[in-house]
């Protein structure tokens, strides 16, 4: 049981993994021994996150404006000249558009799209090499795609946009694993609540005091922490997880679930 949830010399690519729940799930793979690459748009956000985070294993910036097919795909080139193999890819990035339904503008819709659910799929296209070569019927590569509460249930946030494309990638994580479980690849969507990130800011007061009202709406009665989401990815990814493909996992305090 020792080395149940032990990720040591495994090797992962995580997607925005230098800031939010993506730098809160890099830093569990790191802690469980993986080693981490992870992306941002912005170059000195993403190399001084890799560099903080380097106390904790090792861990190398790709900086990357996932927004293209193309810039996935120079992506997964660079990875692989820097990394080689690959044992995990979460695909976190992505974009969202806000506004109301009677001004919601058609410009909101390619981009959020081509981010949240084009992008996961080209990585997960490019990477079948990589993935495919280091899994094994007793522990399968491992594809985990962040999706949304957004996804499943209404939650009035509109942004309609995102909701959608959350709700593509839960499909396409089952799409996925349907037709990777034969190469020894699970595909598994985690599916946050609320979370303490800059999507979530506009919930919250200047001293990071949380509206009573977003509480209210958490049968928990509580935002994620970084634990939290960091230990449902580390379940899915360490041999824990190796029987699990095709779930829709929510961590959200209770929002699907007890709703």
């Amino acid at each position: 049981m020792s080395d149940l949830f032990s990720l040591s010399g495994k090797r992962a690519l995580v997607t925005g993994g230098a800031q939010g729940l993506g730098r809160m799930i890099a830093e569990g793979l790191l802690r469980a021994g993986a080693s981490v690459a992870i992306t941002s748009r912005k170059t000195d956000i993403c190399e001084a996150a890799a560099a903080e985070m380097a106390a904790l294993g090792k861990c190398i910036a790709l900086p990357a404006d996932l927004s293209t097919p193309e810039a996935a795909v120079d992506l997964v080139a660079r990875y692989r000249a820097a990394i080689g193999g690959c044992d995990i890819l979460v695909n976190n990035a992505g974009k969202t558009w806000g506004g109301d339904i009677d001004t919601f503008p058609d410009k909101a819709w390619p981009g959020v799209m081509a981010v949240n659910v084009q992008t996961p799929f080209t990585m997960v296209r490019e990477l079948l090499p990589e993935l495919g070569a280091s899994g094994t019927i007793d522990d399968p590569a491992r594809v985990v795609n962040i999706g949304s509460v957004a996804g499943i249930k209404t939650e009035r946030l509109s942004a309609y946009s995102y909701s959608a494309s959350k709700a593509a990638i839960h499909m396409l994580s089952r799409d996925l694993a349907g037709d990777l479980a034969g190469r020894h690849i699970t595909v598994n969507a985690v599916i946050p609540g609320f979370f303490p990130t800059k999507m979530t800011a506009h919930l919250r007061e200047a001293d990071d005091s949380v509206d009573p009202t977003l509480l209210a709406h958490i049968p928990m009665r509580r935002l994620g922490r970084a634990d939290d989401i960091a230990g449902i990815v580390v379940f899915l990814c360490s041999r824990a997880g190796a029987y699990v493909t095709g779930a829709q996992i929510p961590v959200d305090g209770g929002i699907v679930g007890c709703g």
